[in-house]
């Protein structure tokens, strides 16, 4: 099993909760986070002065699926939160060990 990340921009997260819907992943964590890359923040104007706001606000998608769905399931995210500009976001793929369900004791692929 793997768990397949994503930081996108916060307007695509709908785009891409449907386009994974329609893949087949049924279940996935959403977190509003900041950070930044490549953009390094941008400058704002606020009540006359201008500031630095370094940390811009993304999505972070968590999904954790078979190894057989995975390509399937970074396709669907690619194809979705991409706009072709800077800060588009990033695609983690990490190995799950173990997966429990805490209700059932289900374990691995049962209990995603």
């Amino acid at each position: 099993m793997k768990k397949v990340e994503a930081i996108i921009k916060p307007f695509k997260l709908d785009d891409v909760r449907e386009a994974l819907s329609e893949v087949g992943i049924a279940g996935m964590t959403v977190s509003e986070v900041k950070g930044f890359g490549r953009q390094k923040g941008h400058t704002e104007l606020y009540r006359g002065a201008e500031y630095m706001v370094d940390f811009l606000p993304k999505v972070k998608l968590e999904v954790v699926v078979a190894d057989s769905e995975v390509e399937r399931c970074v396709e669907a995210i690619m194809e979705t939160a991409q706009t072709g500009k800077i800060g588009d976001g990033k695609i983690f793929i990490t190995d799950i060990e173990r997966v429990i369900r805490i209700r059932t004791g289900e374990e691995n692929e049962d209990a995603v």
